[in-house]
């Protein structure tokens, strides 16, 4: 059973919404093609047929689809394709879009076998949709030949050796015969070959025919240069059978203007081709058979325009057939005149615009009494006899009715300004006071004073101010909620925006600490309006719960907390690119903490309140990103350990400790003591607690004690001396005691 109109229509506004979804982002094509495959088959309505085969013509020609989707989706695909084509389809734009689809998938199929030889059933779906294409082109309609004749030039290069770039990448290499294995187990290269050859042929067949359809040579031309620019074992085979091709011999007489047209049509597309070859290749083999073909073209152009110049021109007709002398000679009906009366006068109504009798009785009657049914019964045959002259003659004086019309209405409308503006520039000064007496005289006079508006212009209602009502109040739970989701739309903004180039930024002034956030909308700027939003926008709340009171025995999770966490995450998931974001955060961070300590003291001394408590947040996120950055370190990363420990605003005992921990790891024992030794050369605030760290190191770990020695020998020489001690005096007790055993 039919389905009804109604739903069809409803259908494909949600097919069009799915498709916008799509379109607005890529990643949704996968469930959108497999959500629509059962909706859009062989078995749907005509309509949603056409939709189907439509958008999956653009999915699979689309950029923004990645390959390896396109080929995961394809195997998919490949069954509703097959049974569509099955079916008695006579619609010529479902056929149009099957076909190609049908030419972007054999490609992904094609590669998609080289690699699974395994499944068979999607390459013999796939040769059973190419069998019942090439057996029905001849009878398919002129659209559907066209994306016939695309499909045969994707066969054709898929099953020819192509050039391999990068042997050690195939999967880098383009889709043709030569990534074949020798011994594949579906794929026979010399049947593959010999069914391309054949194809080529049919393919260049347009080009040997007797009579040349227009639009398949051109579409024909427009597909070669790919298989000539891609594929040198076949391209002097193709550029030959061009230049033995002709399109003045390929046309039949009458010459009309049409077929006059359509040759010059496909001359300019053979040259277009052959010119673009010769730009690709200056010294090619075939170079002055070209450029004797371009030349014969252009001759055979010159004498078709100097023959057009040789005939006598079309002579000067009336637009109606007849001008009053033949009509005179030939006793012809001279077109009636309608006589137009102007238009009553009164106010300007549409009654009156469209009124052209002159009957009173007629021009009186009120439609509105007739039942509609028994108007479209009086109205269609009427309108079947109307002569086209006098409607055209209705038509204009209706027209020229309404310009006058207009003309007068914008003509009052500036009088009307011009008085107000004259009364408005008055010079004589007028007392605004008005006893309450005279208030109803003075009205009047105002009447009859003002001058008298068109009835025709409708009358201004005043409103009164429309005021949206109040939202209702969030709670809580839903307030974190919105600024979470604010925090991810922002995050989302960072991945999309794109890094200046290093040229830019050499030229471009550095800003410094007290820029705006959103100076430039670049990744840093967003970047460091995130870091300030966690950082100084709630600066002085989080201390004003007094996080000490009684029956408060964990702070609330806030914004701000969730932006750190997010920030956290981020760096982590590249630390050696997102370093910088790091030490911005950490910055703004100590900076916020040190400003809330100082607004704290002085509210204590000059206030004697209870006393307030500041949540300091740079020693708790510095230790998580350097464990966390310290877990993927390996011994050629000093750069990078160097550069955090030296850019944080702060080194503290906590942070030495956790770079000591390196230590415990031999590959990266003198990662860690480099990365020290850098702080105490040119960090002097942290020299003493980096020495202590660096000394337990050298007490504790053993591979540590050649590289820890020269440093420690330098700045603290007394602690080395008694630990070489031990060591020389435990050498040379085991020298007596070895030389026995070796008589």
């Amino acid at each position: 059973m039919a389905q009804p109109t109604g739903d069809v229509a409803h259908q494909i506004a949600q097919l069009n919404a799915a498709r916008n979804l799509v379109l607005g982002d890529a990643a949704f094509y996968p469930q959108i093609i497999n959500g629509i495959l059962p909706i859009v088959g062989p078995n749907a309505k005509l309509e949603v047929r056409r939709w189907g085969a439509d958008f999956l013509a653009e999915t699979f020609a689309s950029p923004q689809l990645a390959t390896a989707q396109k080929e995961q989706l394809a195997q998919n695909v490949l069954q509703s394709i097959q049974e569509t084509m099955l079916l008695p389809e006579t619609d010529a734009a479902v056929l149009q879009s099957l076909v190609q689809t049908a030419a972007s998938l054999y490609p992904l199929i094609f590669r998609h076998i080289v690699n699974h030889p395994e499944d068979s059933q999607s390459w013999e779906k796939m040769n059973t949709i190419k069998q019942d294409i090439l057996r029905r082109m001849d009878s398919f309609p002129c659209p559907v030949k066209i994306c016939c004749v695309k499909f045969l030039q994707r066969v054709v290069q898929v099953q020819t050796p192509g050039l391999i770039a990068d042997p050690r990448r195939p999967d880098q290499n383009e889709t043709s015969l030569a990534i074949v294995p020798r011994n594949h187990a579906v794929l026979t290269i010399p049947h593959l070959e010999a069914e391309a050859s054949g194809l080529l042929d049919r393919l260049l067949g347009v080009f040997q025919e007797e009579t040349s359809d227009v639009l398949l040579v051109n579409a024909t031309l427009n597909c070669l240069a790919p298989l000539i620019r891609t594929r040198q074992s076949i391209a002097n085979k193709i550029i030959n059978n061009v230049l033995d091709f002709y399109p003045a011999k390929h046309v039949r007489p009458p010459f009309t203007p049409a077929v006059r047209v359509g040759v010059k049509s496909m001359e300019r597309t053979a040259r277009a081709l052959l010119i673009h070859i010769l730009k690709k290749n200056p010294s090619h083999p075939l170079l002055g058979k070209i450029q004797v073909y371009i030349e014969r073209l252009m001759q055979s152009r010159l004498e078709v325009v100097d023959d057009a110049s040789r005939k006598r021109t079309l002579p000067v007709e009336p637009t109606d057939g007849l001008d009053n002398a033949k009509r005179a000679r030939l006793d012809a009906l001279t077109p009636p005149v309608l006589q137009i009366p102007p238009m009553l006068p009164g106010p300007a109504a549409y009654d009156k615009l469209f009124t052209l009798t002159q009957d009173h009785g007629l021009s009186s009657f009120d439609v509105k009494q007739l039942p509609p049914d028994l108007v479209v019964k009086i109205a269609v045959p009427l309108l079947a006899q109307v002569n086209p002259l006098m409607l055209t003659q209705a038509v204009d004086a209706i027209r020229n009715r309404y310009q006058a019309v207009t003309k007068e209405q914008n003509l009052a409308r500036q009088q009307m300004q011009q008085t107000a503006a004259a009364a408005d520039d008055d010079d004589d000064y007028e007392p605004e006071y008005q006893p309450m007496d005279v208030a109803e005289n003075t009205a009047e006079e105002a009447s009859a004073v003002v001058p008298e508006v068109p009835e025709f212009q409708p009358e201004l209602v005043s409103l009164g101010p429309f005021v949206l009502p109040q939202p209702p109040p969030l709670s809580e739970e839903e307030a974190g909620e919105v600024g979470r989701s604010a925090v991810a739309r922002v995050f989302s903004m960072i991945n999309v925006a794109e890094t200046d180039s290093p040229a830019k930024n050499k030229n471009q002034q550095q800003l410094g600490f007290a820029r705006l956030a959103g100076s430039n909308f670049d990744r840093d700027a967003w970047v460091l309006l995130l870091t300030r939003l966690a950082t100084r926008a709630p600066a002085g709340l989080e201390g004003g719960d007094k996080l000490g009171k009684k029956g408060s025995d964990r702070r609330q999770p806030t914004i701000s907390d969730s932006i750190r966490e997010t920030l956290f995450q981020y760096i982590l998931e590249d630390f050696r690119g997102r370093l910088n974001i790091g030490i911005t955060w950490l910055n703004e961070e100590w900076y916020n903490d040190r400003i809330q300590m100082k607004v704290a003291a002085s509210k204590r001394s000059d206030e004697e309140e209870s006393e307030s408590t500041v949540v300091c947040h740079y020693d708790t996120w510095v230790m998580r990103l350097l464990e966390g950055i310290l877990l993927y370190l390996d011994s050629r990363d000093i750069k990078v350990i160097v550069r955090f420990l030296s850019e944080i605003p702060e080194v503290t005992v906590n942070i030495t400790q956790k770079v000591a921990t390196l230590a415990k790891d031999p590959e990266r024992v003198n990662l860690c003591v480099q990365a020290l030794m850098y702080l105490i050369m040119f960090r002097p605030p942290a020299r003493e607690m980096c020495l202590n760290t660096l000394e337990d190191i050298y007490q504790t770990y053993e591979d540590s004690r050649p590289a820890a020695g020269k440093i420690l020998a330098k700045w603290r020489p007394q602690q080395t001396q008694p630990t070489e001690a031990v060591t020389n005096g435990a050498s040379d007790a085991a020298q007596p005691a070895a030389q026995p055993a070796a008589q």
